[in-house]
């Protein structure tokens, strides 16, 4: 059903889609800009077209929640006991979100405790409690969701300790030259640098009521589960796009070479031919990854939905695939609100080869429960922590970036 009704706002979103572009059309068509009003349209349209995939990965994502917590509730070994036809995923989540002495009786085989990165912990009368590993790839699903670099591709080291990784760092490659006969031979070598990955902390505090925890109808598991790893997701992936590397991941953009400047006198706005210029400044086996791609702030891609090619066709391409992003030239747009917006000097697109940012995280998430932490208020409280660090290890151009022109 979910699935479904995706596909339905997807196909409602293309037609949208069409709206805004027959917007523009008419307004080039009389050669003149768009009117006040139909840049207020237009606007409004791309704003309906964000929600509506919004919702349709939701509705995706959702579905897949539903299933991975239907194969838990009906897997788990030991318990001790059948489960009745009364023991609904409702009574059995509450049991496990009040840290009844009764709740799951839960071993994880071997190879579930290869990926369970930490136990859910009740009070000593109640007794600590576990999940099924799907709860904790929930959060790091939506942990890597929310990260628009983790979710573009990025290459995820994932480490059991958080000690310092030195890591090398390809600063400029090796050229080759032609060599006369008997002559010698050129030595060129690739520039390498020495970095270090470290393991910086972010983390999130949830808490629920015992009374929603009894009384509640609803999926408090993936609720948590969402909130639990979009919280951690946002920080830690603002740090992976922007940080500066002081005490803080080397974000991407912080990291990027120029590919394109764009003229001056036009707000740093890109036009169809940067683009393409941007395109074509990274080279092909990084062009050409199955990683590449482009990440642009959210404000961006209103201006570049308005962007033709030389044919007079709409460089945008919607997807009509839930869970698929749109398409420029081809390849992935991801968006990240922590990215520049369009400006005079703004590093403000970034395409290129996104597996050559590595994101380490250590052990995981971490996730606890306390029945004691907020006694006082007869609170449910949980802790979500992931640690981690980010940067950028090929820096000869695997990504690239474009910068608005300076002003006249």
């Amino acid at each position: 059903m979910s699935a479904t009704l995706a596909k339905k706002l997807l196909e409602k979103r293309a037609n949208i889609h069409k709206q805004g572009t027959a917007i523009l059309d008419a307004a080039e068509k009389e050669g003149r800009a768009l009117t006040t009003e139909e840049e207020n349209s237009f606007n409004a349209i791309t704003a309906e077209m964000d929600s509506l995939r919004s919702q349709s990965d939701r509705l995706v994502a959702f579905e897949q929640e539903q299933r991975d917590i239907e194969a838990a509730l009906g897997n788990v070994p030991g318990r001790g006991e059948q489960r009745t036809s009364a023991d609904s995923a409702e009574v059995l989540l509450r049991k496990v979100l009040n840290g009844r002495s009764g709740s799951w009786d839960y071993a994880p085989t071997h190879e579930e405790r290869q990926e369970v990165r930490a136990l859910v912990k009740g009070t000593a009368s109640a007794g600590g409690v576990t999940v099924p590993t799907t709860f904790y790839g929930q959060l790091m699903e939506h942990a890597i969701d929310t990260s628009a670099i983790l979710s573009a591709g990025a290459t995820i080291l994932y480490t059991t300790s958080g000690e310092e990784i030195s890591v090398p760092v390809t600063v400029s490659a090796p050229t080759g030259a032609q060599v006369g006969e008997g002559q010698t031979i050129p030595t060129s070598e690739p520039v390498l640098g020495k970095r270090s990955l470290f393991a910086y902390k972010y983390g999130d505090l949830l808490q629920i009521s015992k009374e929603l925890a009894d009384d509640s109808a609803f999926d408090l598991e993936g609720f948590i589960a969402r909130q639990a790893g979009r919280a951690i997701g946002n920080a830690f992936g603002a740090k992976l796009v922007a940080g500066t590397g002081t005490n803080e991941p080397t974000g991407l953009i912080t990291s990027t070479t120029l590919g394109k400047t764009g003229a001056a006198a036009i707000g740093g706005a890109p036009t169809w031919d940067d683009l393409i210029d941007l395109f074509y400044s990274v080279i092909g086996p990084y062009r050409n990854s199955p990683a590449a791609g482009w990440l642009i702030k959210d404000g961006t891609a209103a201006a570049l939905r308005k962007i033709k090619d030389l044919e007079g066709r709409y460089i945008w391409q919607p997807s009509v695939i839930a869970g698929q992003p749109d398409l420029i030239e081809g390849k992935p747009v991801f968006t990240d609100p922590n990215m520049p917006s369009i400006g005079a000097g703004n590093k403000s697109i970034a395409f290129g080869d996104m597996s050559a940012y590595f994101a380490r995280i250590v052990n995981g998430v971490r996730f606890e429960r306390s029945d004691d932490f907020a006694f006082d208020k007869d609170l449910i409280t949980y802790r979500a922590i992931i640690r981690g660090d980010g940067l950028l290890v090929d820096q000869t151009g695997a990504v690239k970036h474009f910068a608005g022109g300076a002003a006249a």
